[in-house]
């Protein structure tokens, strides 16, 4: 079956860094294109960033341009979100997921504070 499970989240202060991981199995992970997305607290879903299927074309959300880079690593079935100069606002449960939303992981908690 498909699965997709996050990791890497934790408590980090302002301006530090973190790297997210998803697993993916249960499905031809190379030929999907995959996504972040992200909730805050009180918020709604929020989308960070999309890499297409062979990891030549990424896509970032304003607020996390210049600061997060996705990645993927097709032989290992992983995808990335490196993580940098993190703020409060970046604070949210992160999830992975194939483009078109078919599949979605549980979550990793990322809390920026000091």
């Amino acid at each position: 079956q498909v699965q997709l499970v996050e990791s890497g989240g934790g408590l980090v202060q302002p301006g530090g860094s973190l790297r997210l991981s998803c697993a993916a199995s249960g499905f031809t992970f190379s030929t999907y294109d995959m996504s972040w997305v992200r909730q805050g607290p009180g918020k709604g879903l929020e989308w960070v960033s999309d890499i297409n299927s062979n990891g030549g074309s990424t896509y970032y959300a304003d607020s996390v341009k210049g600061r997060f880079t996705i990645s993927r690593d097709n032989a290992k079935n992983t995808l990335y979100l490196q993580m940098n100069s993190l703020k409060p606002e970046d604070t949210a449960v992160y999830y992975c997921a194939n483009r078109d939303r078919d599949y979605w992981g549980q979550g990793t908690q990322v809390t920026v504070a000091s």
